[in-house]
């Protein structure tokens, strides 16, 4: 059968030494850039691509294209060294985020470029996808569906040595891009699985940044998949603010009794409900299977904006009524923006392997989850192809470059605990902890004029983190037509969008 990979993978959840570049050692590879206009920026931009060895081990081989586009600096005058964003996932196009980075980072971009490169397996640098899920309505589909024959199919799809398409190779890429523009060094920004990058880059080229920003930190040390006590925390935090509110808690006083009972009667079967399609308002049939009610939950743990839905989507399946769920599906239909196949060829095999048998008890053992995101993760990584990461890949990380930590208290995927890890063994770093922010710091106003400051400085541990005060304390909806001021919104989109 088909499946929707989307669906998937919103159960499986995600989260972006040598001293000079392989473009430096050697022949320069040919380099293309031109200025051109892409979807959602109205300003002209610049495009690129760089030719690099699919094989870095074999040069003269097979050679893939490396995409990336920069975003000019309002004033380009002062000439300041440029911002290398590195996204997340693993499994996002930079170049796809392109039109929120533009607006996102407008303090940044006044005065120096910032560069967005596709991660090789993503974009338009050979992507790695599986497109089965494009016929498929994800209102009928659920995650249970999912069975080995979609994972043959899905890498009947792909082309090229999946071995190569790992974290490492896509810094060798990223450097080589620098050196082909002819920075001597640039700035960081990654986010998520873009901070392990962004470690892995610290490790592997050095002086080949000026510093760092790690935001919602997925170290080295701790394997991606891991989620299931940080998403518990993540919805305990929840139900713990909705109950310290009085109208969250007048209107939803046995909350976390209502999700437990949801729970409990989708894990004995799934329902199927009729509803009017939330975008076409068509008659549709909506199933909800118990992984599909809690993968869904669980992703508006990562924006306070959605996080404010919780309690009513909660409440209203208790009764009923999954029209609310529904319509956060419809929202999410166009996509997460993440290249399954890419996520999954470096997840299987730098991170599953790493997870033992007791971590994987020991990550289970909670009141939201379970062991629900390594289940489906076990099924995909028993039969994906396998390589073995490099001897280095796992060195904890201790490069002495100014690097600024950002984590957020609620976060459900990559809690403060791992930007201390980081933050433990780079010496010339500082932590910031946004007691009112979930997933991505830097997704809010206050977090990117934090990152602006440390950029100018390079002096981590004197930034003026004052304005993380005035980010209000978590509200939320507590009727179908509103009726609670929101926080406001911080997540980081996923698509073209993102």
């Amino acid at each position: 059968m088909k499946v929707n990979w989307e669906i998937v993978l919103s159960a499986v959840l995600f989260m972006a030494t040598t001293s000079s570049s392989w473009a430096e050692n050697t022949v320069k590879p040919p380099l293309t850039l031109e200025n051109c206009h892409i979807k959602g920026i109205r300003q002209q931009v610049q495009c690129g691509t760089l030719v690099t060895p699919e094989n870095y081990e074999k040069p003269d081989n097979v050679q893939i294209d490396i995409n990336f586009v920069i975003l000019p600096a309002i004033d380009n005058s002062q000439e300041k060294q440029p911002l290398m964003f590195l996204a997340g996932g693993p499994g996002q196009a930079a170049t796809e985020l392109a039109s929120y980075t533009f607006r996102r980072f407008t303090d940044i971009r006044k005065t120096r470029d910032i560069i967005l490169i596709d991660q090789r397996g993503t974009g338009q640098s050979h992507p790695l996808q599986c497109t089965d899920s494009l016929e498929l309505d994800p209102y009928t589909n659920v995650p249970e569906d999912f069975a080995l024959t979609d994972i043959e199919q899905c890498l009947a799809q792909l082309t090229g040595d999946l071995s190569q398409y790992n974290s490492e190779n896509a810094i060798r890429d990223f450097d080589a891009v620098r050196a082909a523009l002819g920075h001597q060094q640039v700035h960081i920004y990654g986010g998520s699985y873009g901070s392990r990058a962004g470690l892995v880059y610290m490790r592997m080229f050095p002086d080949s940044l000026k510093s760092v920003v790690l935001d919602s930190v997925g170290p080295i040390e701790v394997p991606i998949g891991l989620f299931g006590k940080s998403a518990e925390q993540s919805f305990s935090k929840l139900i713990e603010h909705c109950q310290n509110e009085l109208s969250c808690a007048t209107q939803y006083p046995e909350l976390a009794n209502e999700f437990t009972a949801i729970t409990e009667r989708l894990s004995q079967a799934p329902v199927t409900v009729d509803i009017a399609h939330p975008r076409l308002g068509t008659h549709t049939a909506f199933t909800i299977s118990k992984d599909k009610f809690i993968s869904n939950i669980q992703m508006q743990l990562y924006s306070m904006a959605t996080r404010s839905l919780v309690p009513l989507l909660i409440h209203q399946a208790y009764l009923g009524n999954y029209k609310p769920l529904a319509g956060v599906i419809a929202q999410s239909a166009g996509g997460m923006g993440i290249y399954i196949a890419l996520h999954f060829n470096i997840v299987c095999n730098e991170d599953y392997p790493r997870i033992s048998t007791s971590m994987k008890a020991d990550d289970a053992d909670n009141n939201f989850a379970k062991g629900m995101s390594l289940t489906m993760v076990g099924k995909v990584c028993a039969v994906w192809p396998k390589y073995q990461p490099s001897a280095d890949f796992y060195q904890t990380v201790s490069a002495d470059i100014p690097t600024l930590i950002m984590s957020g208290a609620l976060d459900p995927v990559t809690p403060a605990s791992n930007g201390e890890i980081s933050h433990a063994h780079l010496p010339n770093s500082h932590h910031i902890i946004a007691k009112n922010n979930a997933h991505i710091v830097a997704s809010t106003s206050c977090g990117i004029k934090i990152v602006n400051e440390f950029l100018a400085q390079q002096t981590p541990k004197e930034l003026d983190e004052s304005c993380l005060e005035e980010i209000p304390d978590e509200s939320f909806m507590v009727g179908l037509n509103g009726g609670a001021r929101q926080a406001p919104p911080n997540a980081m989109p996923t698509k073209a969008k993102e």
